[in-house]
């Protein structure tokens, strides 16, 4: 069995405490949109990326994007009183498109239709 290393458990805390100040200390309505899908970390701990989604169209996608932009110090900083950390990451944000890839294939899975058991050729 796999033990979690250093990355791990710091990217899930960072993943945990950007969630939480996003609910609770950022005021902008922009960011109420996005959801925190997933954190990794570099090795050495120096850089953060941050991925998350938004639901609905490319303009609001546009938005939160801008939105992390313009809080990014805020953010840096809170997460440094919470994390505790000897020296914080810098925090590079990307969205996640995972979603909307798994929403494209369903879709075309949903226009084939069910797959029948192809019918025995008559004699």
């Amino acid at each position: 069995m796999k033990s979690i290393g250093r990355q791990d458990r710091v990217a899930g805390r960072i993943q945990q405490e950007l969630s939480a100040l996003i609910q609770k200390r950022i005021n902008d309505p922009r960011l109420e949109w996005a959801t925190i899908t997933g954190v990794k970390m570099t090795k050495d701990l120096k850089i953060a990326r941050v991925y998350y989604c938004v639901f609905g169209e490319e303009e609001k996608k546009i938005k939160v994007g801008e939105a992390f932009q313009q809080a990014h110090g805020f953010i840096k900083r809170e997460l440094a009183k919470k994390l505790g950390l000897r020296y914080m990451p810098e925090l590079e944000f990307f969205f996640d498109e995972s979603f909307d890839y798994g929403r494209k294939i369903e879709n075309i899975l949903k226009e084939i239709g069910p797959l029948d058991s192809p019918e025995e050729p008559e004699e």
